[in-house]
């Protein structure tokens, strides 16, 4: 999260920002909310959190959370008639956070009516970084307690918070995840992405890589719905298969994926990603630890048209399973582990199954607290999410509404996907969901229902894996050996893409050698930089006369986000910046 905002590009709208949006019936005194917010932020170290620069905390060897002694939320409350609900919401969204300063949740209020009876709509935005959405919702808990004591929490036994959370991450011996993602990883040649989806990436990246401009950027938001009916067939025709709902979410996008291998009937690896709660570890309170636990694993399947369903049913059953084990675990470890390239990609797709509303599922407010506050003439409508935008190409969550429904919401970035393609996808995704339940002695092969889709949307054109997204990165030349490191030599003003040839040839340290197509900017010397900061291997900034603001700028955004700010090495000849390299160049272990 912290690369994606490091690289992120000029004007996009911020990743990794959810919100939580509800109505407040009756009256809502400003100064005891706030108040109440504070009491909370005071017991919850996570709301006083920050990621501290390199310079503070120079022992580091990355990133490093601190925790500041006085932070808090600082509720804005907007009065009737001042702002409209839908540019609030969506102006919220967009201010990004300063992930370097404490208070990964901000809170806007909107009086819909005048008066002091309401309603008033609640939002939270926050940053996954620091905080999931089961997190948002414990800290609503303490919140409303703080509400009703008006704004104070009783103290107790210390639960365990976000720095309990590290320390126990710290202490984990990695041994047993390493090998079992290993053999866990998806294959190479795993279909990552809808066929449709796969091309509509390829002219996409072409399109960019030719410096064509006129694409639909941003992300798009889809939605679909199943009526509580068929919510209620799909959940007992999984449940007597022996799965759950989100397995089912699973075997359908399993099924759309197969249909992008151009292999008919013939078996073929798929691979997407799961979001994982996090919380199945053996840290005392985990359930009710304000932290960034959820994170996305990385499943394959075979899918194999001749098989029942119900086999893929069971083969994502147990790929699951054998994931949770290890749901501490980040993707970025999982790819590193995996020793695929830090180009590609592992997943292009992510599946979320929130649980239904309400206890033990949801931590909404308990009885007694909505008991309390009806008293003094309040009711909570229910919290709605909206998703984050995420760097993969498309995201797919659902939930169930108030009526029994099950809502499938696609979020997809339109420089990779565009809408109709998404939508697309989202409206197969529910055509299977819907038809599932038919196979209700458990013996259709998996192949009707991929002519199902077929006979829905017509023959997929065969293709092979999507290509991986490009860095920018110009390779001169590779390292000499794995963990040598990497010199980027930025491009100064005016200069031609050949500029740095005569440097490759002067220059034979161990590590590879790079540039970026001129003309650079800073985020795209930082994208280029991304997999080598990823990777954790030693870096070296280089260029010609001119090129030193530059090379500096990126080193100072680097060190700004955590990790060591490169050395930087400037010289007006291809010899004098060779010799420059030389003595300039971090030893390969990266000390």
């Amino acid at each position: 999260m912290l690369l994606d905002a490091l690289t992120a590009r000029s004007g996009a709208a911020p990743l990794h920002v959810e919100q939580l949006h509800w109505r407040w019936y009756g009256p809502l005194d400003t100064r005891r909310f706030r108040e109440a917010w504070r009491a909370v932020a005071a017991q919850e170290p996570v709301l006083r959190a920050a990621f501290a620069e390199h310079a503070a905390v120079s022992a580091a060897a990355g990133p490093c959370v601190v925790v500041h002694p006085d932070a808090a939320p600082d509720p804005v409350r907007h009065p009737y008639g001042s702002a409209d609900w839908h540019s609030l919401l969506v102006g919220e969204r967009l201010r990004p956070f300063d992930l370097h300063r404490p208070g990964p949740l901000r809170i806007a209020l909107l009086d819909e009516q005048a008066g002091p009876a309401g309603p008033t709509r609640v939002i939270l935005t926050f940053h996954h970084a620091l905080l999931d959405g089961w997190s948002v919702r414990l800290l609503l808990r303490s919140f409303y307690r703080a509400y009703l004591a008006a704004g104070r929490i009783r103290g107790g036994e210390r639960r365990p918070d976000v720095r309990d959370h590290l320390d126990w991450l710290a202490r984990q011996d990695d041994t047993a995840p390493r090998a079992y993602w290993a053999r866990a990883v998806p294959p190479p040649d795993s279909r990552t992405l809808p066929a449709a989806a796969a091309t509509a990436t390829a002219r996409a990246e072409a399109a960019a890589a030719h410096g064509d401009r006129r694409a639909r950027t941003g992300h798009g938001r889809a939605r679909i719905r199943l009526t509580p009916g068929e919510a209620v067939r799909l959940r007992e025709w999984a449940a007597r298969h022996g799965a759950a709902e989100s397995t089912a979410l699973g075997a359908a996008w399993a099924l759309l994926l197969h249909r992008g291998t151009g292999s008919g009937f013939r078996p073929a690896p798929v691979a997407f990603a799961v979001a994982a709660s996090g919380r199945g570890i053996t840290l005392r309170g985990a359930a009710g630890l304000p932290a960034p636990l959820q994170g996305p694993l990385p499943l394959h399947v075979r899918v194999d048209p001749s098989a029942p369903v119900t086999r893929l049913l069971a083969d994502l059953a147990g790929a699951t399973l054998g994931a949770s084990s290890y749901e501490w675990v980040s993707h970025g470890q999982i790819h590193t582990w995996s020793g695929r390239s830090t180009d590609s990609e592992l997943t292009a797709s992510l599946l979320a199954f929130d649980p239904p509303a309400g206890p033990p599922f949801h931590p909404g407010p308990p009885a007694a607290v909505e008991a309390e506050l009806a008293e003094e003439g309040v009711q909570l409508g229910r919290p709605q999410a909206v998703d984050a935008y995420t760097a993969l190409p498309i995201s797919i969550r659902a939930h169930h509404d108030c009526e029994g429904g099950l809502v499938l919401t696609a979020v997809n970035d339109r420089t990779r996907i565009p809408d109709r393609e998404a939508e697309a996808a989202l409206a197969q995704t529910a055509l299977l969901l819907r038809e599932l339940p038919a196979d209700a002695d458990g013996i259709t092969p998996a192949r009707e229902f991929l002519r199902l889709l077929a006979e829905a949307v017509g023959p997929a054109a065969p293709t092979g894996p999507p290509a991986a997204r490009g860095t920018g990165l110009v390779e001169l030349r590779p390292a000499a050996h794995p963990g040598a490191g990497t010199v980027l030599l930025v491009p100064p003003p005016g200069a031609t893409a050949d500029c740095y040839a005569g440097v490759a040839d002067a220059y034979r340290g161990p590590q590879a050698l790079a540039t970026v197509a001129p003309p650079a900017d800073a985020a795209a010397c930082l994208r280029a930089l991304r997999p080598a900061l990823a990777a954790g291997e030693p870096l070296l900034l280089g260029g010609y006369s001119g090129a030193g603001q530059l090379a500096y700028e990126v080193a100072r955004r680097i060190g700004a986000h955590g990790w060591r700010p490169p050395p930087v090495a400037v010289a007006a000849s291809a010899r004098g910046l060779a010799r420059t390299l030389r003595t300039a160049a971090p030893p390969a272990d990266g000390g």
